[in-house]
């Protein structure tokens, strides 16, 4: 294989990192698994350096030392400038002659489209939205937090799950079951000993993602304000999906909406539900569906595109990561 008939592809997340080197034909020639990328608790410099070990094991299997171009999604990757900075730092390993970096909800956006068209909410730890046509165009928000305006994901439902059961216990808010239901999955018997445990940290604040499910839990079981938590997250991502599809002018053409992450990966019933109901009355074309395919595969398949692939071969690809 000539290098220049080849894609490194990476997609890096705040947990794992996935590597694969692809042939110009589709071909998946070697693969590798590494740790997390999370560049603003360690710097750029030393998060790249923790995906030179994956890349070294997956250029090994396959058989090279550098490829043609570098297709990296990455988490953490939220503004343009921030995208600059990584494929600036990824150019300077010299693994391949191009480098494009985008934040790794296009990753899952490619990932479950035929052609680079449609749009991807991921509602994992945080929540994001992105959207691209086959011009090149997309649509992005910032998604850096409460400060750009996002609301959601896991933390943020754990939040909030908290918020209302601590305002509902001791008076200032409306009755819940997250009042009992939150603590007790802990072994506590309130919600002041739950904060009190998070505070003191007998509860490590790392647990608290596990409060999502559980707040799930208790709307199932028909708890009003709990419903309504869940019902607002629906609202969140069909503004979002709505919002990408209006600027792309995907409106008025059928167009996917995916929809990935943990918590809309979950089919949580009635999550997957409202958002249904609310994508056909805002977004009556749109076809949304959850994403199963891996990430990293959306990586492979935005390399191929750039480097203007044989056909097929994104085809090709997606049996390997698929099968």
């Amino acid at each position: 294989m000539g290098l220049s008939a080849s894609v490194l592809a990476v997609d890096a997340g705040n947990s794992k990192t996935d590597v694969a080197v692809v042939a110009a034909d589709g071909e998946v020639l070697g693969t590798a698994r590494g740790g997390a990328f999370r560049p603003p608790a360690v710097g750029v410099e030393r998060a790249v350096d923790a995906l030179a070990d994956a890349v070294t094991r997956a250029f090994a299997a396959a058989g090279v030392t550098a490829v043609e171009h570098v297709s990296a999604c990455l988490a953490n990757a939220d503004l343009p400038v921030e995208e600059e900075q990584l494929a600036a730092a990824l150019h300077a390993r010299a693994w391949g002659g191009s480098v494009e970096v985008r934040n790794d909800t296009f990753a899952v956006l490619r990932a479950g489209v035929a052609e680079p068209l449609g749009v991807a909410v991921v509602c994992g730890a945080g929540v994001n939205c992105v959207g691209m046509r086959p011009d090149g165009r997309t649509a992005r928000f910032p998604a850096i937090g409460r400060i750009s305006g996002d609301w959601g994901g896991g933390w943020g439902l754990a939040e909030e799950a908290l918020w209302h059961a601590a305002r509902a216990e001791d008076g200032r808010g409306e009755p819940t079951e997250l009042a009992r239901t939150l603590p007790a999955h802990f072994g506590l018997d309130s919600m002041y000993a739950l904060i009190e445990a998070l505070h003191l940290r007998r509860v490590e604040p790392v647990r608290r993602h596990e409060l999502t499910p559980v707040l799930f839990a208790t709307a199932a079981d028909g708890d009003p304000l709990a419903r309504s938590v869940v019902d607002r997250q629906a609202d969140e991502v069909v503004a979002m999906a709505t919002v990408a599809l209006t600027r792309l002018d995907l409106l008025a053409e059928p167009a996917p909406v995916l929809l990935g992450g943990s918590v809309l990966a979950a089919r949580h019933p009635q999550l997957d539900e409202r958002i249904r109901e609310l994508l056909a009355a805002r977004a009556p074309k749109a076809v949304p569906r959850v994403v199963t395919a891996p990430p990293v595969l959306g990586a492979v398949l935005l390399g191929l595109d750039q480097v203007g692939a044989a056909p097929g071969a994104g085809e090709r690809a997606r049996e390997h990561f698929t099968a």
